[in-house]
C-alpha cells in the first residue's frame, strides 16, 4: 500500500476538525479521493482517534485493514471492489463465480439497498457506522434515489463519505445534501518527492507525472503498469514511423485516451500554448506540426472512438487502425493555414 501522501494527510486533518454527517469529496481523477475517503472512515471508526486521523493499531483499524469491519460498508462497482480487495456480498460473489453475470461496472442498486438497511442497524463496535461510496458518479439514477432518503434523514450514528471524479454527473439532490470538499492539487515538487518514496524516482517520475497531467495517483498507476517511460516520450516519433508498439497492451479506452492526450498537446503547440502531457522535446517542432484543421478533425474522430472504445472489439485490429490514423495525421502536409 502506498504511503499516505502529505497533501491527503493535510486535507484529512482539516476535514476531521469539521462536523458533518455526509461529505462529498470531488475533483479530477488521480488526486486521491478514495484515499482521503478511507482515511476519514478509519478516523471516524477508530477506538483511539487523534486530530491526525486513526491510530492504526486498534481492533477497528485492523478490521478496516483486513476488510472485515462490521461498521463500514464500501460501495463501489464490483470490478473495483475486486481490484481493491473489498469483499462482495455472498449473493453477488456466487452469481459471478457461477458465471450467471459479469462483475458490474456500476454501483448496483441491490448493493445500495443493502447499505441503506445496514445504516438502520445498531453499531457493532459502538463508534457509529460509515458508508463509503466511490466513485459516486457510478451510481445510476435508481441507485442514487435509493440512497437519497437515508442521506437526507440519516440515523443518528451513521456517516456518509462520497468520493467522486465527476461530481457534475451526480443528482443535484445528492450534491445538495452533502458538505462538499474539492481535492487539492499538490505542487509538482511535492508530488515528485512522494513518487520517489513509492520507488518512482528521477526522470521516470517526471515523465509519468507529466503523462498524468500532474495527478500523482494516476502517475503512480502509470509507473506500476509496466509501461516504459521512454516509450511514452517516443510515442509521437514512433507513430510517424508507423510503429504502434508503444500502444501495445492498452485496452480500447486507454488507447483512445493516450491518443487524445497526444492530440491535445499538438493542438496546444499549434496555437502557441504549452503542452501538458508530453515534453516539448518529445513532440514535432513547429515546422512539422499538422495543420490546425487536421488536428481538429483528428480530435473529433477520437471523440467518436471514445464513445465505443469499451466494446469488445479485436484489440489488435483496433490498435492497428488507430495507429494508422495517427500516422496519417502526423504525416499530413504541414499547412500553416487554418
Amino acid at each position: 500500500m502506498a504511503e499516505l501522501a502529505p497533501w491527503i494527510a493535510r486535507q484529512r486533518d482539516a476535514l476531521l476538525a469539521q462536523r458533518g454527517h455526509a461529505w462529498l469529496l470531488h475533483g479530477p481523477s488521480g488526486l486521491g479521493q478514495y484515499s482521503l475517503a478511507l482515511e476519514l472512515a478509519r478516523a471516524w471508526l477508530c477506538e483511539a482517534p487523534t486530530a491526525h486521523g486513526a491510530c492504526g493499531t486498534c481492533a477497528s483499524c485492523h478490521g478496516i485493514a483486513v476488510r472485515t469491519h462490521a461498521d463500514l460498508r464500501v460501495l463501489m462497482p464490483e470490478v473495483q471492489m475486486q481490484q481493491l480487495a473489498w469483499p462482495l456480498s455472498e449473493k453477488a460473489q456466487a452469481e459471478i463465480d457461477d458465471k450467471k453475470r459479469k462483475a458490474s461496472r456500476e454501483i448496483r442498486v441491490e448493493a445500495m439497498r443493502d447499505a441503506v438497511e445496514f445504516a438502520q442497524r445498531t453499531s457493532a463496535r459502538g463508534r457509529g457506522k460509515v458508508v463509503l461510496v466511490y466513485p459516486a458518479e457510478q451510481m445510476n439514477a435508481v441507485t442514487a434515489n435509493a440512497l437519497l432518503k437515508t442521506l437526507e434523514e440519516p440515523p443518528g450514528d451513521v456517516r456518509f463519505v462520497l468520493a467522486s471524479e465527476a461530481a457534475h454527473q451526480l443528482l443535484p439532490t445528492i450534491r445538495s445534501r452533502c458538505l462538499a470538499h474539492t481535492l487539492h492539487w499538490p505542487a509538482a515538487a511535492e508530488a515528485l518527492a512522494w513518487l520517489g518514496q513509492q520507488g518512482v524516482a528521477g526522470d521516470a517520475a517526471q515523465v509519468w507525472l507529466r503523462a498524468a497531467g500532474g495527478r500523482p495517483d494516476d502517475a503512480l498507476a502509470l509507473a506500476r503498469s509496466g509501461r516504459k517511460p521512454e516509450a511514452w516520450a517516443g510515442l509521437a516519433r514512433a507513430l510517424v514511423q508507423g510503429d504502434g508498439a508503444p500502444l501495445a497492451d492498452l485496452d480500447g479506452p486507454q488507447l483512445v485516451f493516450v491518443l487524445q492526450q497526444l492530440c491535445h498537446d499538438l493542438l496546444a503547440l499549434r496555437v502557441g500554448a504549452e503542452p501538458r502531457y508530453f515534453a516539448v522535446a518529445d513532440l514535432p517542432v513547429a515546422a512539422q506540426l499538422p495543420s490546425l484543421n487536421t488536428l481538429t478533425r483528428w480530435a473529433g474522430l477520437l471523440r467518436q472512438e471514445a464513445r465505443t472504445a469499451g466494446h469488445p472489439y479485436n484489440a489488435g485490429l483496433m490498435q492497428e487502425a488507430l495507429a494508422a490514423q495517427a500516422r496519417e495525421v502526423l504525416a499530413a502536409p504541414r499547412q500553416r493555414g487554418r
